[in-house]
């Protein structure tokens, strides 16, 4: 088995250099990843210990961001190495300055896995969430370097579970302790005779939370909303953006924020043609007509998390494709959240629907239907924050964990 995955990886190698020529992501992806391991040689102390955390994309950085700044904070001297799979994360997060490295993954061959770890020299590594890499597992292994999942989440469907799943039940042996989200994952793992396993929650929502406390100020934002109900849409893909075109003529009295998941400028001019009258964040300054307009077109990058302390219901993106978005960043502000149909791979969502914090959608209409009713329930967003407050202290867990754990605590 293990020389099919080597080949599946040789093989994904070859594909990613095809897309390159028609996909920036995959190009990002190889020029990122080109002579990395020089580059990494170049760039760190290979005669210190790092602690490294690894995120497959933007969304599990911030997912696992509060373990690491109150990790960096609780001992400043601890040196740092980031490595991300993908370009979403790395091109956003790559000047991080609680770091001392931020680097591609390079891709997960024995060589790689043997150069990259004797460089980075790691006392721990901490992966958050999603990523399962044979040969970076084995290594950290075999070297009794301690492996920690964080946040991790699984379930039946996955190869771990199936019968055919031995070679991938292996790799998840050489993880030293595993943090998850719900009770179904400690009983999935156990029934594999993983006993170190701890149910400890979602650290998104201690990042969540620490957001709304202190939200980043964003003035243009406030004045293009003035006293006006506001609608954000985040994280949005074209079908979810026809559906809101039909609200937005619906409903002249409110302003509507739209956040998209993609800022590419096929993408933009498509919603621009959707909306033709929406202004554009980037040229508000330039053009101050742009606060009088019904739509705002968020056309950067990182803003998002800190534009719904301005807005009364959110639209999360991402329902009608492979699976929603970030639901938590909005509900932390108290706004309840309307999304599409393709939720059931995230447990907050489920939740959030239990508790009447959010309506699932399948249409123009029923996407009407759910925005008149939360305009009318007060309930809705008090349920939605207070759900997340009440899922707040994974991180504290987590971080006790760490303390305890003899080559974290050496030297300290």
């Amino acid at each position: 088995m293990l020389w099919l995955y080597n080949f599946g990886i040789f093989l994904y190698k070859i594909v990613l250099h095809i897309a390159s020529i028609f996909n920036v992501k995959a190009k990002l992806f190889l020029k990122g990843r080109k002579n990395i391991i020089q580059t990494i040689k170049n760039n760190v102390d290979i005669t210190k210990k790092h602690i490294w955390f690894h995120f497959a994309s933007l969304g599990e950085f911030e997912q696992g961001r509060p373990v690491l700044e109150q990790l960096k904070e609780k001992y400043p001297a601890k040196r740092i190495i980031i490595t991300f799979f993908s370009p979403s994360g790395y091109e956003i997060r790559k000047n991080y300055p609680l770091a001392d490295g931020v680097f591609y993954l390079p891709l997960d061959t024995k060589k790689n896995a043997a150069d990259f770890v004797r460089l980075i020299n790691p006392e721990i590594a901490v992966f958050t969430k999603y990523e399962f890499w044979y040969h970076y597992f084995k290594t950290l292994h075999a070297q009794n370097i301690p492996l920690v999942i964080i946040s991790g989440i699984f379930r039946p469907e996955q190869v771990f579970f199936k019968w055919y799943g031995n070679f991938y039940r292996k790799i998840l042996g050489f993880v030293t302790y595993f943090f998850v989200q719900n009770e179904q994952s400690v009983t999935l793992l156990k029934k594999l005779n993983l006993e170190n396993v701890t149910l400890s929650g979602d650290t998104r929502f201690d990042r969540v939370a620490e957001n709304m406390m202190r939200p980043k100020a964003l003035p243009l934002i406030q004045k293009f909303c003035g006293q006006s109900p506001v609608f954000i849409a985040g994280s949005t893909w074209l079908p979810d953006e026809q559906l809101l075109k039909e609200l937005i003529t619906a409903f002249p009295e409110w302003k509507f924020i739209i956040a998209p998941h993609e800022i590419n400028p096929a993408h933009l001019q498509e919603i621009m043609r959707l909306v033709p009258d929406a202004a554009r964040y980037t040229q508000l300054e330039s053009s101050p007509a742009g606060y009088s307009r019904q739509v705002l077109l968020i056309d950067n990058i990182g803003m998002l998390s800190s534009v719904y302390q301005y807005g009364q219901i959110a639209y999360i993106g991402g329902g009608f494709g492979t699976g929603i978005h970030n639901t938590l960043e909005a509900a932390a502000f108290g706004l309840p959240v309307i999304f599409g149909p393709k939720y059931d791979k995230f447990q907050e969502a489920k939740d959030l629907l239990a508790l009447h914090g959010a309506i699932s959608i399948q249409s123009g209409a029923e996407l009407s239907a759910a925005f008149v009713t939360l305009q009318k329930d007060e309930h809705a967003g008090h349920a939605a924050k207070k759900y997340v407050l009440d899922k707040t202290g994974s991180t504290a867990r987590i971080i006790q964990y760490l303390e305890t754990y003899t080559q974290v605590n050496a030297g300290l």
